[in-house]
């Protein structure tokens, strides 16, 4: 997300235009200046006077603004909901994982006749990890399902999901099985399923020390070199350039070899001249015509399009791992391992996170009706196009540069709605969802190193001082006897539970009166 003005941060390239509008919309802006310039000269140069009365100016700028306003304010509320619904991923994948965490008990001990085999401590510690592990597999292939990029075969989600089950009627941990019984999330249905049939090595990927921040710029590289800092094994899929600075997260994800070939986590559309300048795809296309060439299939799979929205997508990747999440509470909650309150929760987040995606998936997959686009964009060039003739009359020369300041206005936030309507690509002014991933997976990451030691160990010590500022003494004071009542510093009110009110009341005297600034 942008958080930052990103035409200064980091390197400066001439990409960081990419963050405004000025490159989309420049060669409109040129044409509308050109013609208000023919206004200008044919009126100026010869007899001939192009100005007309400017009477129905007012009445289309009034109605167009207010079009305009409520496209770029519509396209901003998406933009906004998108961002809500991350929000709700990210707190409710904290909370799935802290109820894994801390209500799963580790110890679980069987009763005398029971004939089910026991399960030691890391079994039961490797069950909640792995689970916490599925829980932020489902944030990263809900970023590639909103990206439109099918299938779980990437670098940061496969060694999360690796493990689940490929083959219906396969035996446990086996990952070889008859086609007809492939499960769905292994099914690949996307636009490299030409690569299956080619050649590779298998994909490991290699550790690394995690770099200290995070670059929304940066993708995946250093992938040729072969020595000991390739970051890859082997690449079959994407070789990037090597690039200085590299940013790499997915070096602190497991190292799970692949049967296929692993896409990057990260793979933005190339950014060509053809971007810049619209009018040159053309010639472009002129060219391909005159000499009978057409771009081949596999070429147009491979080469991700710069635009707003994909073709309508679907993923079961993010259903999948809703899955086997609930088939683990229905587990728990059949051994008795999860208390109902919790596992009340416990589903109720799983249901806020399919909803969530269902949200995702409404604003990703329903751009604005294509006639309610081309209606406004066309009566915007008419209205800029009849804009010099309007108001030569009343400004003269100065009708060049106000027509040309008219259309970059006018222009510009239309473009600004195209923009932001749909927020979850690759484009600079889009939601980071490579960050939002990051955060959830340190987030987690820090609530597994959680020990849950028992209150006891860490309450009464020296280091916790309960009743301060009215009583100054320390928890393994005021516990050091517990069959002593408890009495307040100055002795003044019945030992037990008077003296504990009263320590609690001349806190609250105290803090009331400090906290309260003095005028």
């Amino acid at each position: 997300m942008v958080a930052n003005n990103p035409l200064f941060r980091g390197r400066w390239t001439a990409k960081k235009f990419g963050a405004t509008v000025v490159d989309d919309i420049w060669p409109e802006v040129i044409f509308f200046t050109l013609i208000a310039t023919m206004v200008v000269l044919v009126s100026e140069k010869t007899d001939a006077n192009l100005g007309v009365s400017n009477q129905l100016l007012t009445v289309l700028g009034l109605v167009l603004g207010l079009v305009i306003s409520f496209r770029t304010s519509s396209a901003y509320e998406r933009y906004q909901d998108g961002r809500k619904m991350w929000t709700n991923i990210i707190v409710a994948s904290k909370n799935l994982a802290q109820m894994i965490w801390i209500h799963v008990p580790i110890e679980r001990p069987l009763p005398a006749d029971s004939v089910k085999t026991p399960t030691s401590t890391i079994q039961n510690v490797v069950e909640k990890k792995t689970m916490v592990n599925l829980v932020q597999a489902f944030s990263v292939s809900v970023k590639h399902l909103l990206r439109g990029e099918q299938g779980p075969y990437y670098e940061d989600l496969y060694p999360l999901i690796s493990f689940l089950p490929r083959y219906a009627n396969a035996a446990p941990g086996v990952m070889e099985g008859d086609d007809l019984d492939k499960l769905p999330l292994w099914h690949m249905r996307d636009e490299h399923d030409h690569l299956l049939d080619q050649p590779h090595s298998p994909s490991i990927i290699l550790p690394e020390v995690e770099p200290k921040m995070h670059n929304k710029e940066q993708t995946l590289v250093d992938s040729g070199s072969s020595g000991p800092s390739s970051r890859r094994a082997s690449r079959p899929f994407h070789n990037p350039p090597p690039r200085a600075n590299t940013f790499d997260p997915e070096a602190a994800l497991p190292q799970i070899e692949s049967d296929h070939p692993l896409k990057p986590a990260r793979n933005p559309p190339n950014i060509t001249i053809y971007d810049y300048i619209p009018i040159l795809r053309i010639f472009r296309w002129i060219g391909r015509r005159l000499i009978c060439r057409r771009t081949p299939p596999e070429e147009k799979k491979k080469t991700p399009k710069r635009k707003a929205y994909h073709d309508i997508v679907e993923s079961h990747v993010p259903l999948e791992i809703c899955l086997v999440l609930s088939n683990y509470s229905a587990f728990l909650m059949k051994n008795g391992l999860l208390q109902p309150s919790i596992a009340s929760g416990y589903a109720n987040t799983i249901t806020l996170l399919q909803d969530t995606v269902s949200n995702l998936e409404r604003i990703c997959n329903t751009p604005l009706p294509f006639a309610y686009q081309a209606h406004l964009r066309m009566s915007l060039w008419i209205y800029l196009a009849l804009l010099p003739f309007q108001i030569y009359g009343a400004y003269g020369v100065i009708t060049i540069p106000g027509t040309a300041f008219a259309s970059f206005l006018l222009l510009g936030f239309l473009e600004i709605g195209q923009e932001i309507e749909n927020p979850f690509n690759y484009d600079l002014n889009d939601l980071d969802l490579d960050y939002f991933c990051l955060t959830i997976q340190r987030d987690l990451h820090e609530i597994t190193a959680h020990t849950n030691p028992d209150p006891s160990e860490y309450l009464f010590t020296k280091w916790n001082q309960p009743f301060a500022p009215s009583d100054r003494r320390t928890a393994a004071e005021l516990t050091a006897n517990p069959d002593e009542p408890y009495t307040t510093v100055d002795g003044g009110a019945e030992p037990g539970a008077g003296s504990i009110r009263r320590t609690l009341v001349s806190g609250w005297k105290t803090i009331d009166s400090i906290t309260r600034e003095k005028k």
